[in-house]
């Protein structure tokens, strides 16, 4: 049954996804209260993207490299939309 619960979410991305509209190469989301809410302290929300895969994700730069990494609640969770 836990199996179930955790896919379910996953399956139902994973068809959402398709309708999501990512954000345009080189620019960049403005997010909402809500979505700022849920984000876990120390990322920086300044710089997110809305990926194909209907997540948001937002710019890393470490000492080496800068990257997009998942914008995560503060469980860990990715902070995802639902198409319409």
């Amino acid at each position: 049954m836990r199996l179930v619960k955790i896919a379910a979410p996953a399956v139902m991305l994973g068809l959402l996804a398709g309708c999501v509209t990512p954000t345009p190469e080189g620019e960049t989301e403005a997010l909402s209260p809500e979505v700022l809410d849920l984000a876990a302290p120390g990322q920086d929300t300044t710089n997110v993207r809305l990926e194909s895969d209907g997540c948001y994700w937002y710019r890393y730069q470490g000492p080496v490299e800068t990257t997009y990494l998942p914008l995560m609640t503060r469980d860990d969770r990715m902070i995802c939309v639902v198409a319409q």
